[in-house]
């Protein structure tokens, strides 16, 4: 599909992470998610029920990253990728990269980002 939706830089203060103090302190996490669709329908229409709501898919990431501890960002952002594709059923495809800047790692780095990607079976 080639239309896409990208919302970039959702910013979450949560508590996931291995170490006792990321648990217990938090720390920023980023989310960016790509969606793919086909929004021809909702372009010609002009209605927002044929495509997907941004702020929607916006509250429904902050919600999951924001609530239960996870040791590891991979379950958060298949958390948010999977809970996306249930929620929208115009989605054909959805990516999450989720990004953990100040990760404990003792090396001078920019970023770490996991990424799921979950796509729907169309028949």
């Amino acid at each position: 599909m080639a239309d896409r939706i990208e919302l970039k830089g959702l910013r979450v203060h949560a508590n996931h992470g291995v170490l006792p103090h990321e648990t217990e302190h938090g720390q920023a996490f980023t989310i960016d998610i790509v969606c793919w669709l086909d929004f021809s329908g909702a372009a010609l229409s002009d209605d927002l029920t044929q495509t997907v709501n941004y702020a929607e898919l916006a509250q429904l990431a902050h919600d999951i990253a924001a609530s239960t501890p996870r040791q590891l960002v991979e379950t958060v952002a298949t958390e948010i990728a999977e809970a996306a594709m249930a929620r929208f059923d115009a989605l054909s495809a959805v990516e999450v990269p989720l990004h953990k800047p100040p990760a404990p790692i003792p090396l001078i780095f920019d970023d770490v980002a996991v990424i799921a990607r979950r796509s729907r079976k169309r028949v």
